[in-house]
């Protein structure tokens, strides 16, 4: 049997924030540089409404390709991405145990 690979579906659509805003206290993010008010370059997570999830986050990938532990790639059209650890903290809170 051949492993089922996933495949994300472009048509679902942003449903709720996991966790807390980025510019909220204890999101872990750098006070906001941009002058935009917290509106440009904000890592995020995103319940969609199909139940996958969607992370905003720096992307990493270049820096740890070739850090990865056995057994972990980053296949073509995936990123590694970065969050703050109190965004993913707070974000536990919305995610169901399995």
């Amino acid at each position: 049997m051949s492993a089922r690979v996933w495949t994300p579906d472009p048509t679902a659509i942003f449903h709720r924030r996991l966790g807390i805003a980025p510019t909220a206290p204890g999101s872990g993010r750098d006070p906001d540089t941009t002058g935009t008010g917290g509106e440009s370059g904000c890592p995020d997570i995103w319940e969609l409404d199909n139940g996958d999830v969607a992370v905003i986050g720096r992307d990493l990938t270049a820096h740890y390709s070739d850090q990865l532990p056995a057994g972990v790639s980053v296949g073509p059209g995936e990123s590694l991405v970065i969050i703050p650890k109190g965004m993913a903290r707070a974000a536990k809170k919305d995610i169901p145990d399995a």
